[in-house]
Parts: C-alpha cells; structure tokens; sequence
C-alpha cells in the first residue's frame, strides 16, 4: 500500500514538473510528436492500402483457382513468348473439368468485354460486360440489391437476361425499378431480371467495378462477342478442408493435360493462377513502405528521444536541492527513480498521443477512393512505441537523481 501511495506522489511530482516548464515541455515533446505522426501515419495508410486490395481481391473469389493461357507475372522473367504460342482455354475444356473434378465445390466459366455500349432510349453509357455460368455466384460474391440471379435454365438456354450494377441502373433507369425493364446491349435487347448492390469506387477493381458492369449467361455473350478467338477463364473453387487447394490443383493439373494429349515429358501449356498470389506480391509492396515508415519515424523519435534526455538531465540539475530534502526526509531511491521516469515517460506519451491526434486528423481528409481509418492497433503501437522512448530517454537521468548523496545534494544551489 504505501508503494503504491508513493508511486502515485511520485506521478503528482512529475505532473506538477511538467506544468511548470510548459514552454520546455512543448518544445522537448516535438521530436516524438513528429515521429510517432510518421510511423503511425504510415502504418494507417498502408493498412487502409492493403485493405482496399483485400477488398478488391475478394470480389473475384477466395479459395479459388484460375486456369488461364497467360500466368500473372509477379517478378522474376515473364516468357511472354512462350506462353504466346499455348492454346487459349475452350468452353468444352470447362465443361470436361466440370464433369470431371472431384475435389472442387464448384466449376464456372466466365468472358469479359470492355466499352460495350449499354442503351434504354436516350440513356446510354459504356459498360463492363462479363459472361458467366450459372456456378459463378459460388465462385465470387454477387450482392442482388433487388430482383434475383440467373437461373440454371437461363444460362443453359442462353437467354437475353442481365443482372445490371448500380451504375448501370442509375443511368439506364434514373428513379425507376429496372427489374423486369428491357434495354439494348450493343443493339441487343435485354431483360433486367437483377441488380447488384452499390459497391463504390474502390482503389483497385480485380474483375472490374461491379457498379458498371453487366452480367449475362456464358451462352448469350458467346453468342454476341465471341466471334473471333474466344479465351474464356475457367474458374475452379476448392473445398474448405483443401488446405493450400494442393489436392484440387493437381487434379486440375491432371485433368487438363489428359484433355489436351500431353505426353509425360511435356511443359503443359496452361496456367493455373492463384488470388493470393497478387495479394502476396502486394503485400511484398506494403512490407518496403512499412520499413520506409519505421526509417523516417526512428530519425525523428531519435532526436526527440535526445531532446527528452537532456531536458530530464536538466531538470535533475534543478531539482538536486529538493531531491536532497525529499531524501533527508525519507524519500527512497525508486521514489526518486519514479518520480524523473514517470516525467521522461509522461513526457514522450503526451508527444505520441499529440502525433496520434494529427493522424486521425488527417483520416478525415478526402484522399480520393482511398479509405484512411485509425485502427486501435496503430493507436497502441504509437503509444508503445511512446512509452519505449520515454524510459530509455529518462532511465539514465532517473538513476542518476536516485543515487544522489542527500547531503552533497541537499547543499546544492
């Protein structure tokens, strides 16, 4: 009890030392104010960045694999060459993986077409169009905000239905209900039977904004725009037991070289393309402006770790007289200690909560799509991070009034 009493004096005494010297204090926080706004402002934004991306990346499946002619690159050498020649996917590629995998909970197939003219009337605008199977809504979240999905009959016989972004619905149908509204799709008439629920703009689209896009069954855009050389995607979606979806890759891998008459020594002529391999590479990005953050902070904490230092070094030489008082009265050295330590410490959190403040300050800034959120994580970090400064700048100082000889100090002017 009476160490816990003396711990609280000895936080009063630092208190009252600081409110003393406001004009020092205010300058001698600054360095770890500047710091702490650097790394804390750092970490905010690459956390809100690599959200952003998460987010994106999840809008085109989890747990998913893509079979594609072309491997996403993400360093190394990308042999476009050789991937040039390989065959692009077919649909009856699709249709043998969908008889024939076992370890996959669903199998889709899906085409896009960029800047197709979208028309009711007088209202038109560029759209997104994707083609998709009926399994595709098992592979990727697709939000109805009003009407339904497709149904197995309308992509097997390929009918002229759509599910329209909020975008699309806006500019087509302005304060109107589109379901079950006709529109043209690059001259051909279509029936809205759904619509996606607003998304937003979003930093990064993986598969393209929702909010613009128009999803149709795979029968009716082959119909329409796969005139030429069609190279859909296949998609394939593990089951949650398949952990690194090894099982169902090799069965892809298998499958896909049987289809296609590979001989044992053989390259396939395909790629299998995860998700999560671009969120990796991303978070390789993220991984260099964390480093960069904790660079720029650790300069500005250093120099203000020192200014804390220094000014506790002078507050020991003003207060030598009193520490002799307090000692020849019964004040022990941990009183002492604490007292100068609590200061440096004090000193460094209300340098980092006035950095944390000035970061939170800037989340209410509009940074265009971006999102910027202070998350209580951060707000530990920078306050650790704090603290840590703080006892290292006063421990010296703190040591050094405790072990003062009370009389040599007490006679001290």
């Amino acid at each position: 009890m009476r160490f816990l009493r003396q711990t609280i004096e000895s936080f009063r005494f630092a208190w009252q030392a600081l409110r003393s010297n406001l004009t020092r204090t205010t300058l001698s926080l600054l360095g770890v104010t500047v710091g702490i706004f650097a790394i804390v402002a750092v970490f905010t934004i690459v956390d809100s960045l690599e959200r952003n991306i998460k987010e994106s990346l999840s809008s085109i499946g989890d747990k998913v694999l893509y079979v594609q002619k072309w491997p996403w690159g993400f360093g190394g050498e990308y042999q476009w060459w050789k991937y040039f020649q390989w065959p692009d996917p077919s649909y009856n590629e699709y249709r043998y993986l969908y008889d024939n995998l076992e370890n996959a909970s669903a199998v889709a197939v899906m085409d896009f077409r960029g800047n197709t003219t979208v028309k009711n009337g007088s209202n038109s605008m560029q759209a997104l169009i994707q083609g998709v199977s009926f399994e595709y809504n098992e592979i990727s979240d697709v939000p109805i905000a009003m009407g339904r999905y497709f149904s197995p009959v309308e992509t097997t016989a390929a009918r002229n239905v759509a599910i329209i972004g909020a975008d699309v619905a806006e500019t087509l149908f302005p304060n109107q209900d589109p379901i079950g509204k006709e529109f043209k799709l690059a001259g051909n008439r279509f029936v809205v039977i759904g619509q996606q629920v607003k998304k937003g703009e979003s930093l990064l689209d993986f598969g393209g904004n929702p909010d613009i896009k128009c999803l149709i069954p795979y029968g009716a855009f082959a119909k329409f725009f796969q005139s030429g050389r069609p190279s859909p995607d296949i998609v394939v979606k593990g089951f949650e037991t398949d952990e690194g979806m090894m099982e169902v890759e090799a069965e892809i891998v298998g499958l896909m070289r049987t289809r296609r008459g590979l001989k044992p020594r053989q390259e396939s002529n395909f790629s299998i393309n995860r998700p999560e391999a671009a969120a990796q590479a991303i978070s390789g990005v993220f991984g260099v402006l964390t480093v960069a953050g904790w660079v720029i902070g650790s300069f500005s904490i250093l120099v203000g770790g020192f200014g804390i230092a220094n000014i506790m070094f002078v507050s020991v030489k003003e207060r030598t007289n009193l520490i002799g008082i307090q000692k020849s009265l019964g004040a022990k050295n941990y009183f002492i200690l604490f007292q100068f330590l609590f200061e440096a410490v004090m000193l460094s959190l209300v340098g980092g909560g006035v950095g944390i403040l000035l970061v939170y300050l800037l989340s209410f800034i509009p940074l265009g799509t971006l999102d910027v959120q202070l998350t209580i994580g951060n707000i530990l970090l920078g306050l650790g991070v704090s603290s840590v400064i703080g006892v290292l700048s006063g421990i010296v100082p703190a040591l050094l009034a405790a072990r003062l000889d009370p009389v040599i100090a007490i006679r001290a002017k």
